[in-house]
């Protein structure tokens, strides 16, 4: 039998999800970025997992047979930063220093707040993942 993925879509809402948060500077910029990525995708904010907001829904299958299905992009606020899902952001180098501050780790975009960032390249690199994850899933 296959393992379930834990990183699932859910029927929770973002907004409790949010009230949560209790660092309120990181509760206001993660409800920013959410509108932002909202308006600017069409897509619907939804929890996935327990700490992960998505936007959009791909199936991937690997070569091992493991499949599932994962956000288009996504953030979560964790601890020490907001955490950004943006596939294939370390291709793209020249967009990544036009950000402004971060910090890379895995597939992620670690920022503080959301001053530190700038949002319409945000939004190019949202672009760049939502279009990199479909034309990579086709078929699946």
């Amino acid at each position: 039998m296959a393992k379930q993925n834990k990183t699932v879509e859910t029927k929770n809402s973002v907004t409790a999800f949010l009230k949560k948060v209790k660092d309120v500077k990181k509760r206001d910029d993660c409800s920013a970025i959410i509108k932002l990525m909202a308006k600017h995708t069409g897509l619907e904010a939804k929890m996935w997992g327990s700490a992960i907001i998505g936007f959009g829904s791909y199936h991937y299958k690997y070569e091992s047979g493991r499949e599932g299905d994962a956000p288009l992009v996504g953030l979560s606020p964790r601890a020490n930063a907001i955490v950004l899902y943006l596939s294939n952001a370390k291709a793209k180098p020249d967009l990544l220093k036009k950000l402004g501050k971060h910090k890379m780790g895995g597939g992620c975009v670690y920022v503080q707040k959301l001053e530190d960032i700038d949002t319409k390249v945000l939004t190019t690199m949202t672009d760049n993942s939502i279009k990199y994850l479909k034309k990579l899933h086709q078929g699946n």
